[in-house]
């Protein structure tokens, strides 16, 4: 009996201790789950941690060269709100050169695509063995699909803006350019970074849904067709340049300025040749005979003079050992008008003679044009004048020789003696004619600015006027004429000008400047002159007629040839 109960005693305390030996074993085999478990967690979420935050780098902060993430700018549109230049969307190549397996391989694939990579320097970038560098910006989708397409280990693409200007060059020389990193660098682009579009980039606040265009007063219409005209005006007279402005003269708006040759701002590889200078703000030009308007207007506005006025022109004039002769001189007494239609050097200097050295240096700097001009552009060029005026710079300078200024001040102060003689700075942004007002200058009378209309007028209509080749029916156009020797080796060369036409529409009342310049021009034929009557003015004469119904002028034809000759017998 005692051994049987002993026996199951036995039992029971095996089974439990069988049993405490199963739970401990059970105990420690699912804690190594469970820490296993957690060690594998927490590997993973180490790895995702790391990769998350690598995600959310720049790619600058891996020591590798600048990359910075091009900022937004805004478009520029013209005042009728046709977009002259925005931004889109561009992938640029970079590597990763640790990442990089094979250098010769890759750099080898890579040309397939870009043969125009710098071998050598592509080369040394991929065995850098640094974290982050650019082979290309700003490629083409095609570009970007087939270098996808090879494959390449340590190779990707960053999205980045790029500027682009939908006209191409037709306003190359007004919008001007941006760098790799879409900064303004020249032209209005420039000018609106330094207005506060760099600060905003700088501090990452220039983004696209907040930038508004920003409108220029420029028409590409008629942008279109000065761009049209001056460079069938550089082949058909064999130039070396040609260039146009269009001004309002009642607001200083500039409604469109071009030059050739000019650029392409998509593809900029020549805008930093010297031939591709915007030659209607940083050109310097002595402008000829054009100068002859300020001149008389100079005369006239000081009291001494009228219309009525006669100067002695029937023979040459000596100074020291300068002798100022007329090109096609009459050989007598000329009235005022006659001085100015036949553009007489010898009256235009004893024009000057009447106001005086210190008078006529005075005059010219009240009228804008011996200052560095005001406006956007930054590209504007300062005028040069001789160091000491004195009397034999006075004369030259009557019939533009002796000083140098750029054709767009030509133009602005040719405004100003057409819109009854205020001086408006030159803008590039809409300006209404009641702002223009507020910051002009009064520079000459109003009798000054209606005796200049009629004369403007009359060497249009007049015979022997040399702006008849400018005249457009219907469009009272009036202008001058200017033919300038240019300089080579020191000498004035007989061979070798500079032509200009200065003129104005419609002439009973004023509202725009439109003024061309030719660069060292040929004969359109053989036989023919190859003076501003014969180039400029047809140039000014096909702006207007295919300008004028765009802004706005209605052509009238009852007020044809009003402007008679006074001449003197």
């Amino acid at each position: 009996m005692i051994g049987r109960w002993r026996k199951k005693k036995a039992e029971r305390d095996s089974s439990i201790v069988v049993e405490g030996a199963r739970k401990a074993t059970g105990g420690r085999a699912k804690n190594r789950v469970l820490m296993t478990m957690a060690a594998f967690f927490g590997i993973y979420s180490i790895i995702g941690g790391r990769l998350v935050y690598l995600g959310m780098q720049n790619p600058d902060d891996s020591g590798g060269p600048a990359s910075r993430v091009t900022a937004s700018r805004p478009d520029i549109v013209d005042r009728n709100g046709e977009v002259l230049a925005t931004d889109i969307k561009t992938a640029s190549l970079f590597a990763e050169p640790r990442r990089i397996v094979d250098a010769d391989e890759a750099l080898e694939k890579i040309s397939s695509v870009l043969p125009d990579l710098d071998y050598e320097q592509t080369y040394n970038k991929l065995k850098s063995g640094t974290g982050f560098v650019w082979l290309k910006r700003q490629l083409s989708p095609k570009q970007q699909n087939d270098i996808m397409q090879l494959g390449i280990p340590g190779i990707g693409f960053r999205t980045e803006k790029r500027r682009f200007y939908p006209g191409g060059p037709t306003a190359s020389q007004i919008l001007g350019l941006v760098n790799i990193d879409n900064q303004g660098i020249a032209g209005i682009e420039k000018y609106i970074d330094s207005q506060g579009l760099a600060d905003l980039q700088a501090s990452g606040l220039a983004t696209e849904r907040d930038l508004q265009p920003v409108k220029l007063s420029i028409d590409l219409r008629v942008q279109h067709i000065v761009r049209d005209e001056i460079s069938a005006a550089l082949t058909r007279y064999h130039a070396i340049a040609a260039g146009a402005v269009v001004l309002n003269v009642k607001t200083g708006e500039v409604l469109a300025m071009a030059s050739v040759p000019d650029f392409d701002p998509n593809n900029p590889y020549n805008a930093q040749d010297k031939d591709r200078l915007n030659r209607m703000t940083g050109g310097l030009y002595e402008m000829g005979s054009t100068i002859k308007s300020f001149t008389t207007a100079m005369a006239l506005d000081s009291g001494k003079v009228t219309l009525d006025s006669k100067f002695d022109a029937s023979r040459p004039i000596t100074i020291g050992r300068q002798t100022i002769r007329d090109f096609h001189g009459k050989g007598r007494v000329l009235t005022v008008p006659e001085v100015f239609i036949y553009s007489s050097n010898i009256g235009s200097a004893r024009e000057a003679d009447v106001v005086g050295v210190e008078g006529h240096r005075e005059f010219l700097k009240r009228l804008g044009l011996l200052d560095r001009m005001s406006t956007e552009l930054p590209e504007v060029a300062r005028p040069t004048e001789p160091k000491v005026w004195k009397k034999v710079h006075s004369i030259t300078a009557a019939f533009g020789h002796g000083f140098s200024t750029t054709p767009m001040q030509t133009a602005v102060g040719a405004a100003a003696l057409m819109n009854g003689g205020y001086l408006m700075s030159p803008t590039f942004l809409p300006r209404t004619a009641e702002e223009a007002l507020a910051g002009a200058t009064k520079v000459v009378e109003n009798k000054t600015s209606a005796d200049m209309r009629y004369l403007y007028l009359l060497n249009a209509t007049a015979p022997g006027g040399s702006g008849k080749r400018a005249t457009v029916p219907g469009y009272r156009v009036g202008g001058k004429t200017g033919t300038a020797e240019k300089v080579v080796n020191g000498r004035y060369s007989s061979t070798v000008r500079f032509n200009a036409f200065v003129a104005s529409f419609p002439m009973d009342d004023p509202q725009y400047i439109v003024l061309s310049i030719v660069d060292e021009p040929k004969p359109e034929k053989p036989g023919l002159p190859a003076t501003a009557g014969m180039n400029a003015a047809p140039i000014v004469a096909n702006i207007i007629r295919r300008s004028a119904s765009l802004l706005g002028v209605k052509p009238e034809f009852s007020q044809e040839n009003e402007a008679t000759l006074v001449s003197y017998q």
